[in-house]
């Protein structure tokens, strides 16, 4: 289903792609284990902690991947209907406060960037959502944070009662965010501090306590500081800088033999749910957000000291940091190349699935999850990808 979305964003159509965000109570106020194959991984790595790790002469590599706070798939939907429920119990909803829940503030559909509107409609957010539905999703999010901070609290008290925390580096962090309703979104896809700027927590010998390093870093920069840990020489020519000197509250400058770490940090993102090669590049108080070939999609800039919501887009009014940030962005990457890129090898990778179904590819979509909008009219969106190719 997101391949297929995916291949086909420059088609002049809207589909939606995931069920529309919902939360679903489960359980009593003892029901404490609600994400069961995570709690179960955790108690794998609690006990291999206790009767392995503790025998080691050598360091170790604990690994542990969670899938909370990501939600739920959603049955109601249909099987291929992605994930779209907050699940949790009231054991674990007891320690949101509701009322200190936010209500993100929500753009009329008809004064949102077309990257957004787009992304807004493929997850099913366009409809109308109350604020106590807002608030819901919202409170049941932090709900399954809060359940999956237990599960790292299991793994923190298993290696202090076996001696082995203060010779430990923990790196707590995930591989995004969640949008919780804020832009008229839910879930991940997206430029907005919601869905890409993630957690990073350090703990352990040498990591200096209590401190909030201001420097924007990047998720590149966790093999490095891996390596670094473990004194093995770190590869010239990695996109990532360590994270150590930082962590022990060193200044960086002229510590990398490579030269002091970017003062910026660049995302990007080619997959389901946005209808435009999307590139971020996050420096200081700016974020800046450039699509497609930089012209036919109109650019993005936000002041984050100033708009933490990233509610008012100032490209127009900050021409003269719209260039020279683009001009940054242009030197890292090509972005209009890559796009370009992009776009040719959707349509290439679309022909070729179309080509092995036969005639057999509408009725195949109609059963992704897309099927609810696809079976009205098939025929329309059928037209609409033959115009296309």
């Amino acid at each position: 289903s997101n391949r297929v979305e995916a291949w086909t964003r420059d088609v002049d159509f809207l589909l939606r792609q995931e069920g529309r965000p919902m939360v679903n109570l489960t359980g009593d106020r003892k029901h404490v284990r609600v994400m069961e194959a995570d709690w179960r991984n955790t108690d794998k790595a609690v006990n291999w902690i206790k009767e392995e790790a503790i025998n080691f002469t050598q360091p170790f590599v604990l690994y542990l991947g969670l899938n909370l706070p990501h939600p739920y798939p959603s049955p109601y939907a249909g099987e291929n209907f992605g994930s779209s429920t907050f699940l949790t119990s009231p054991y674990w909803l007891e320690k949101v406060t509701y009322e200190a829940i936010k209500i993100p503030k929500w753009s009329s559909l008809s004064e949102m960037h077309p990257v957004d509107y787009y992304s807004s409609y493929t997850k099913n957010c366009t409809g109308k959502f109350t604020k106590q539905e807002v608030r819901n999703i919202r409170a049941f999010y932090y709900a399954m944070c809060a359940e999956t901070d237990a599960m790292l609290g299991e793994i923190i008290s298993a290696l202090r009662d076996t001696g082995l925390l203060k010779k430990t580096i923990v790196i707590f962090t995930a591989d995004h965010g969640e949008l919780a309703m804020e832009h008229r979104q839910f879930y991940k896809m997206s430029m907005y501090e919601g869905s890409s700027h993630v957690p990073l927590l350090v703990m352990g010998p040498g990591v200096k306590e209590q401190q909030q390093v201001p420097n924007v870093v990047s998720l590149v920069d966790i093999y490095p500081t891996m390596l670094d840990i473990a004194r093995i020489p770190v590869l010239q020519n990695l996109s990532g800088y360590s994270l150590v000197p930082l962590l022990r509250g060193r200044a960086e400058n002229g510590v990398s033999p490579r030269g002091p770490r970017p003062s910026w940090v660049l995302s990007e993102f080619h997959g389901c749910n946005v209808n435009s090669s999307t590139y971020m590049l996050r420096t200081g108080k700016w974020k800046y957000i450039a699509y497609s070939d930089g012209h036919s999609v109109l650019p993005q800039l936000f002041d984050l000291t100033a708009d933490p919501d990233e509610l008012t887009n100032v490209a127009i009014k900050f021409p003269v940091i719209v260039h020279s940030l683009d001009k940054i962005l242009r030197s890292i990457v090509n972005y209009p190349k890559v796009s370009s890129s992009v776009q040719e090898y959707n349509k290439r990778q679309f022909i070729s699935w179309k080509q092995s179904l036969g005639q057999n590819y509408s009725n195949v979509i109609a059963n992704l999850r897309w099927h609810q909008d696809w079976l009205k009219e098939p025929k329309k969106y059928e037209n609409a990808i033959d115009k296309w190719l």
